[in-house]
């Protein structure tokens, strides 16, 4: 249970090892709503908060953006311990755009769930869609919708296309093959969506920087049966992708640095 496992954590001290809560987490990384499960002890929520706290402030720091960001203008709302599905870590509910947390299984999945509320955020504003509610940036890109015309958006243009197209851009990238491969495996159609081809992407990009391990913030893409399946880009393909990442975001941070 998350009140007695510890997570080993090596990264900067934003914390000094001061007690912080849901409210603070929803004031600094600029959230919206925070809903906390009712059978949440307080140790539980204590720790919890610590433990997001941190994940949050790493992945902040990863990008090279102002924490608000994370709260993507406050419309990502947070939930921890308030119920959701047998086994599943975490998910992200895009009709309440909330990220959810599970009480006592939602360890490594919060870089994989903020890249999909990131992703459904972004779509309307990269995109031009009609699904202002349910399209994904990443899924509009495969399906060749018109991009919005500006410098950011072709910046996120390229992630996509480094994350998911071959070196000449015209043909699927062996990330891209393999998790069809996956797909075909387990009778499923789950590796190869858009969306969690680029959540996987994300997280593993997250997780390969080198400065800071969260085990909270991000785990087993490096070491696990769907690494070894092919599930992951490989460290080659993660260098390639964190760069644009990083030429996207980073400026992204300072935009938002010079708004009032």
């Amino acid at each position: 249970m998350l009140k007695s496992k510890a997570y080993h954590r090596v990264g900067p001290d934003y914390r000094f090892d001061e007690q912080v809560s849901f409210v603070d987490i929803k004031e600094v990384f600029g959230l919206g709503h925070i809903r906390l499960g009712k059978w949440v002890e307080n140790a539980e929520r204590d720790k919890a908060a610590n433990l997001i706290f941190d994940s949050l402030a790493d992945l902040a720091f990863i990008l090279k953006l102002p924490p608000k960001a994370l709260g993507l203008r406050q419309t990502l709302n947070l939930a921890f311990g308030t119920g959701g599905q047998q086994g599943v870590q975490a998910h992200y509910a895009p009709q309440r755009r909330e990220l959810a947390l599970a009480k006592n299984a939602g360890a490594g999945a919060l870089a994989h769930e903020f890249w999909h509320a990131f992703d459904h955020y972004i779509a309307p504003k990269a995109f031009h869609t009609t699904n202002l509610g349910t399209a994904f940036a990443s899924h509009c890109w495969v399906n060749d919708l018109k991009p919005i015309s500006h410098p950011l958006n072709q910046r996120l243009e390229r992630v996509l296309e480094v994350s998911m197209l071959s070196e000449n851009g015209a043909d699927e990238h062996e990330f891209v093959s393999r998790a069809i491969a996956l797909d075909k495996q387990f009778g499923s159609q789950y590796f190869s969506k858009p969306t969690e081809l680029m959540a996987r992407a994300f997280e593993s990009c997250i997780e390969s920087y080198t400065e800071i391990s969260n085990p909270y913030l991000v785990n087993e893409t490096l070491a696990s049966s769907l690494f070894e399946a092919g599930g992951y880009p490989s460290i080659e393909h993660r260098q390639i992708i964190f760069k644009a990442l990083i030429d996207y975001f980073e400026p992204l941070g300072k935009a938002l640095a010079k708004e009032p």
